[in-house]
């Protein structure tokens, strides 16, 4: 038995525009025909890189995270533009947070970051044979970050700390394991 649970939309009220993401209520119809209130953030969609170099180095960034006050570990991963294709995105970011780039890119999968208040849905990558740029490709003036390469269990060891702490990057660790390194680095 195939239950319809669709919200329908009876009215929306824009609350913010910004740079990056655009919040929203949307008041609904329920399937029991209430209705209630949806706090709704809008974001344009991102990509997510994992590099791992001939060494069996996965190339990461530190970046402070204001929302959490503290440095994050992180697989390189950048906001799509408009009309900007994934893919074009993806070596973008991998260049200006990294130095690195790739010829090779394959689509990993792709993703909801958290389906219950946002859109966000992010592209996640394998650079596979990224190389190290001769020449730095300027990134974003409010964007600073350190480079690390960390092999697989170096890695899990900072997830353990939580320096490594965010679920594009878990998710791209776990696949790491299961198919580029499954009988260990």
């Amino acid at each position: 038995m195939k239950e319809d649970f669709k919200e329908n939309t009876i009215s929306t009220e824009e609350i913010y525009k910004g740079k990056i993401i655009d919040v929203k209520v949307d008041t609904v119809q329920l399937p029991d025909g209430n209705q209630s209130k949806r706090e709704i953030v809008n974001h344009p969609g991102a990509v997510a890189v994992l590099a791992v170099t001939g060494e069996g180095k996965i190339v990461m960034v530190k970046q402070y995270r204001k929302p959490l006050e503290k440095s994050l570990l992180e697989i390189p991963a950048g906001k799509l533009e408009k009309g900007e294709d994934p893919e074009h995105t993806a070596i973008r970011e991998l260049e200006e947070e990294t130095g690195y780039s790739s010829g090779n890119l394959k689509l990993i999968n792709s993703f909801y970051t958290s389906p219950g208040f946002a859109d966000e849905l992010v592209y996640l990558y394998l650079a596979e044979d990224p190389w190290k740029l001769s020449d730095n490709v300027e990134g974003d003036d409010d964007e600073f970050v350190t480079v690390e390469e960390l092999s697989l269990e170096e890695a899990f060891r900072q997830e353990e700390e939580k320096i490594i702490h965010d679920a594009k990057t878990s998710y791209a660790l776990l696949y790491a394991k299961l198919f580029l390194f499954p009988e260990g680095d």
